[in-house]
């Protein structure tokens, strides 16, 4: 299996790209907030995340140095949006058995909602598998941010 992540994306190289929703392992939409390390990263892996010896399937985000009162608001906001179980485990909030979402423009239009709400700005990431060349090609994805990952 091969995979490759693209990286470092604009939500405009998201909402042109085109590219089969089922090849995509995980994306994230990282949103950050000043220099200080104030981020916060929301990401949905196709095969679930690990919570102890469990696979939990969902949206999640991650946090750091963002207040309780932020760490709910956007809670809030993803279960309205999404639906699911909240579940935390240190600075990572899982949202158990939400919808999930694969489409680059859903995707896209998530990252300017939480930049817009939140005040972020937000960087994307897809990483995709048996993505081949002729597909990279057609994808308007740019070039320059592909990292392949290497491995079987």
């Amino acid at each position: 299996m091969s995979r490759l992540r693209y990286w470092k994306l604009t939500v405009d190289d998201l909402k042109k790209a085109k590219y089969d929703p089922k090849k995509v392992l995980v994306w994230e939409i990282k949103c950050t907030r000043d220099d200080q390390g104030t981020h916060f990263g929301v990401f949905c892996y196709r095969n679930g995340t690990p919570w102890d010896y469990m696979s939990i399937h969902g949206i999640m985000f991650y946090h750091n140095q963002i207040s309780q009162g932020e760490v709910e608001k956007i809670t809030k906001f993803l279960k309205d949006k999404f639906g699911g179980e909240p579940g935390e485990k240190g600075s990572r909030i899982f949202l158990k058995n939400s919808r999930e979402i694969y489409q680059p423009t859903d995707i896209a239009d998530l990252a300017v909602q939480l930049g817009d709400t939140f005040e972020t700005s937000t960087e994307l990431t897809v990483e995709l598998e048996n993505f081949t060349v002729p597909e990279q090609d057609q994808s308007n994805l740019p070039s320059s941010k592909i990292l392949p990952i290497p491995g079987k």
